[in-house]
């Protein structure tokens, strides 16, 4: 039996050990056939009960972002991750930043590093964005908008004061895109702040997006 075959329709995401164990129903011993593709790289685990194909298979495999989603969830890609992807940081991060409304962990898998932080509804659920890879992987991302305020609201140590203070950290400390700042919704950012952390510090934030 072609495990290729067998795993194809679900090869562009992560797939879970029950649905492996369903589609190895016809072995004897489904258990030990998986431990037999983990060990010939057909199958990579990238967490108990979880796994993407190797790349012994050659079938389109999922994105990091998508694994990120399922790796640990409810979660979502923000921080350096997202701003990243909008453009609003030069670097690419070689980890891949969420938020969950679990505990924050750090995954290390043969994949990559994915790392969570934890933040509280409903703050959590404002500003998130369904973004199509394939007809097979969508991801779910913070916009650009709240992918800053999560910034702000999760690295320690920032208490904005002031527009020139907040000013200097977003195009000097962290090298932000002044253009693609000032096309921020900020009126959408004003709606976050009565359920958010840090509301004095995201209301400095929004009068100096206004200001740029």
């Amino acid at each position: 039996m072609d495990f290729r075959a067998l795993v194809k329709e679900y090869a562009e995401g992560p797939i879970s050990r029950h649905l492996i164990l369903a589609l190895l129903h016809e072995y004897h011993s489904p258990n030990d056939k998986i431990s037999e593709l983990i060990k010939n790289k057909e199958l990579i685990s990238i967490r108990r009960g979880l796994y993407v194909i190797g790349p012994k298979i050659d079938l389109p495999s999922p994105e990091p972002f998508l694994i990120a989603n399922h790796l640990r969830g409810p979660s979502y890609v923000s921080l350096e991750s997202a701003l990243s992807y909008w453009n609003i940081i030069p670097e690419r991060s070689y980890e891949i930043s969420s938020v969950t409304l679990k505990t924050s962990k750090t995954y290390k898998t043969p994949v990559g590093r994915f790392s969570y932080r934890h933040l509280k509804s409903p703050y959590y659920s404002y500003g998130l964005k369904n973004v199509a890879y394939s007809n097979k992987q969508t991801i779910i991302i913070a916009s650009p908008e709240k992918a800053i305020c999560d910034k702000i609201v999760l690295t320690a140590g920032i208490n904005l004061r002031s527009i020139g203070q907040t000013r200097a950290l977003l195009l000097e400390d962290f090298r932000m895109d002044i253009e693609v700042l000032r096309t921020l919704d900020t009126e959408t950012m004003k709606a976050w702040i009565e359920n958010a952390p840090k509301k004095n510090s995201l209301k400095i934030l929004i009068q100096t997006l206004i200001a740029l």
